[in-house]
């Protein structure tokens, strides 16, 4: 049995609990890493973000509760209400620089939480890496937190497998944490650049190759 988030509220964990006993029911699980996040402090989950089931994973097997942006066309919809029912929500507008939701992020980070973000910015429509934003970057930087690589893939094809009655097999894979250089709270923009693309490169080479998107051609496999 994984853990449970040993910070979150009780009925979180009641949740978290049912979700560790029906999922592998669902789908055939492959968690690697959980060991690389940190049981305290605060610190900024980079992941993929290639479908709608790719929360329900995290909050199913992440030992710490977790908040994470959300387009604000979720606010007061359904989806929305699902999303705060499994995690904190830190709602952005999509298209601009939202500073906004940039304060309420460095002020939770502050404050000892943990956030999560898809340095994407956006859901993949290819199913493949998009090219990863500098907002995680420059979050870590003015936070002084580290940055917890994760992938996540197969989840794509969890209808599918279940309209053939298979249970598809879904991966979950957790890399060791990043620090950024002590000077990284006054990273210009080459420099917010120059790591974004370092932490994009991390987790294409966590992906298998079909994954790997826009950055596949950068990806040198000898040096894994």
């Amino acid at each position: 049995m994984k853990p449970l988030a040993t910070d979150a509220p009780f009925l979180y964990r009641i949740l978290q609990r049912f979700a560790q006993l029906v999922v592998p029911i669902l789908v055939r699980m492959d968690v690697v890493g959980l060991e690389h996040i940190p049981a305290t402090g605060p610190f900024i989950l980079a992941s993929n973000h290639l479908h709608v089931f790719d929360l329900p994973v995290m909050f199913t097997y992440a030992p710490r509760v977790m908040t994470v942006f959300t387009a604000d066309k979720w606010r007061g919809t359904l989806g929305g209400w699902i999303v705060q029912l499994v995690t904190r929500t830190i709602y952005v507008a999509r298209g601009e620089v939202d500073r906004q939701a940039l304060g309420e992020a460095l002020a939770l980070l502050k404050a000892g939480e943990v956030l999560a973000v898809a340095p994407e910015g956006t859901r993949s429509r290819t199913g493949g890496l998009l090219k990863g934003h500098s907002g995680i970057i420059y979050l870590a930087g003015r936070a002084g937190v580290p940055i917890v690589p994760a992938v996540m893939w197969g989840q794509e094809q969890v209808m599918p497998g279940w309209l053939r009655l298979r249970r598809a097999k879904v991966h979950l894979h957790i890399g060791p944490p990043i620090c950024l250089p002590p000077d990284a709270a006054r990273f210009r923009t080459a420099d917010l650049d120059a790591h974004t693309e370092q932490l994009m490169l991390t987790l294409a080479r966590m992906l298998p190759p079909q994954y790997r998107g826009v950055y596949f051609d950068m990806v040198d496999d000898t040096k894994v």
